[in-house]
């Protein structure tokens, strides 16, 4: 393969096996890849404007599969499927089911239960599906695109304008989301929300 896959900061490595996954011969630069990514990931949108999605069928197991394979599956043969592989981060493959299926639980009772605002929901969602990493590539652009429907879709809020730049690219914006996750890592939130509404 012609093409430099190794991964800037805050973006996970992939393994030779998932490389292979490439649906896309003869790309020879990331900006190229990054093109095509960005083409998928923009034929999702348009499939999620056009549907109406309620709170059980955004929070199941299913449609977070199948909105990572319309993400993706036009470029990496794995899309929608939960890697096969350690990573630098997220937790043991064996336990991405498990751990993905008490966050489903747990949202949905925040949302029953009023727990948190629109956007703090959203966010505190966005930031644990990340932390399982429930695919070997993609999770930081899924999982934002889960947050927007969950304030556009379930409570009719704008969507996060994400520092209003690409997050994919190195950055002021990157660098400011990277820290703002680190923060939510330990358990502060506020320049995560901050961040999703700049």
């Amino acid at each position: 393969m012609g093409i430099d896959l190794s991964a800037h900061e805050g973006q996970t490595p992939l393994d030779e096996d998932e490389k292979d996954g490439l649906r896309i011969p003869g790309l020879t630069t990331r900006g190229e890849l990054d093109e095509f990514e960005q083409q998928n990931i923009e034929h999702a949108i348009q499939w999620t404007l056009s549907r109406s999605i309620s709170a059980s069928v955004l929070f199941s197991e299913h449609f977070i599969r199948q909105l990572h394979k319309r993400m993706y599956g036009d470029v990496w043969t794995w899309a929608g499927e939960f890697r096969k592989t350690n990573k630098n981060l997220g937790v043991d493959k064996w336990r991405i089911a498990t751990e993905l299926r008490y966050l489903l639980d747990d949202v949905r009772y925040w949302d029953q239960n009023g727990l948190y605002t629109p956007d703090e929901l959203a966010l505190r969602f966005k930031h644990r599906i990340v932390s399982i990493h429930c695919f070997p590539n993609g999770n930081g652009r899924h999982s934002r695109l889960l947050a927007d429907l969950i304030v556009e879709k379930i409570y009719h809020q704008p969507i996060f304008t994400w520092g209003s730049s690409s997050l994919s690219n190195t950055n002021s914006s990157r660098n400011a989301y990277i820290q703002a996750v680190k923060a939510a890592d330990n358990g502060v939130f506020t320049h995560l929300l901050r961040f999703a509404r700049t």
